[in-house]
């Protein structure tokens, strides 16, 4: 067994023995999400690697310490992608961290076209659960779909069941060409728009509104681009720029995120309309999801997420002591304490992370 690897299983096997209670880790770039981190730093960033990667199969298999700057360079000689253009939060972001978070980017999903969330890559994934076992779940093939498919189940856990050892995702070409164009409109306008372009065949890829601002973006053929752009009308953005702005909203390092105010993000069908809150907000997704600064209660944030059919989570900065996210039901906590009892039993892996007290 790899050093690296035995290492980990050591060290899960002596956490287990003296009940003691495990972060999971790699670079840290996601520590700010979900409730606060808790227990002995368990570090899996020395097991990195590139397993398997076959262009022609759309697949690329990488173990969870490996940085995903390295996958997207080596996916980008290949004029591939990972699809969910998930975000990095942190130069060192790595793949198990981008699984467990279950965050995606700009693209995973855009007024009606759904590129999918991270779960909807993931093909397998290796696990080294609370017995310190190796777990296979799935497989590197796309069609490789038999039984519960556990490796889907891992995507936005936060580690909860156990450390995520490699991972294999789906990738798809890069599209020949991108446009991004930008028109003046108000929220509720912008929302009607982006639900209305939602029902055409259009190549959208990326929508986002703010300040009074609509930003499109167009991905696929040229000519499909060329015709799309002609049909949405607006200014568009040089390509350097269009990359830059979609980036910084990605990474979260545009003006809108900075400072100290809380971050909420607000998921909720794309037709629902405004939030109504006096405070600065900003959509993408085609309306689906929507961030929110405010110091506002938890719960008057929440009842007005779940009056338009959706819940809220406290992504970034505020108190995080009662929970950051929006409380599940009976129904559901007993599905959530059943894979825990069967994966963790000793409940060493990152307790707390998701559901406060599991």
């Amino acid at each position: 067994m790899d050093t690296a690897l035995q290492s980990l299983v050591d060290q899960v096997q002596a956490a287990v023995a003296s009940h003691t209670p495990l972060c999971i880790r790699g670079s840290g770039s996601k520590d700010f999400y979900g409730n606060l981190p808790q227990g002995q730093v368990l570090d899996v960033r020395h097991w990195q690697g590139i397993v398997d990667y076959d262009p022609s199969e759309l697949v690329i298999t990488a173990r969870a310490g490996t940085p995903l700057a390295l996958v997207e360079t080596m996916l980008s000689e290949q004029d591939q992608m990972l699809a969910f253009e998930p975000p990095h939060f942190g130069l060192a972001a790595t793949v198990g961290g981008c699984v467990a978070a279950g965050l995606a980017g700009p693209r995973r999903a855009s007024a009606g076209t759904t590129q999918g969330a991270v779960r909807d890559f993931v093909l397998g994934a290796r696990l080294l659960d609370g017995r310190a076992r190796q777990l296979r779940f799935g497989g590197t093939v796309i069609k490789n779909v038999a039984g519960y498919d556990v490796s889907r189940l891992l995507a936005g856990s936060l580690g909860i069941l156990g450390v995520i050892l490699e991972a294999s995702l789906k990738v798809l070409p890069r599209p020949r060409a991108e446009l991004t164009l930008q028109q003046d409109c108000d929220e509720a306008a912008a929302l009607l728009r982006c639900n209305q372009w939602g029902g055409q065949p259009l190549p959208l890829s990326a929508t986002h509104w703010h300040n009074g601002v609509l930003s499109v973006r167009l991905a696929g053929a040229e000519a499909a681009v060329r015709e799309a752009s002609a049909t949405l009308g607006g200014q568009p953005l040089p390509t350097a720029h269009a990359a830059q702005f979609w980036t910084a909203l990605r990474e979260q390092s545009a003006d809108f995120f900075a400072g100290d105010l809380p971050l909420w993000r607000v998921s909720v069908p794309s037709t629902a309309v405004p939030l109504g809150f006096d405070a600065p907000q900003c959509f993408e997704w085609g309306g689906a999801q929507r961030w929110l600064r405010s110091d506002l209660p938890a719960a008057q944030l929440r009842a007005r997420a779940n009056q338009l059919g959706g819940h809220a989570t406290l992504f970034r900065g505020g108190d995080r002591s009662a929970g950051v996210f929006t409380p599940v039901s009976s129904a559901v906590l007993r599905v959530h304490r059943g894979l825990k009892a069967e994966f963790d039993p000793t409940g060493i892996f990152n307790p707390g992370r998701l559901i406060q007290g599991l």
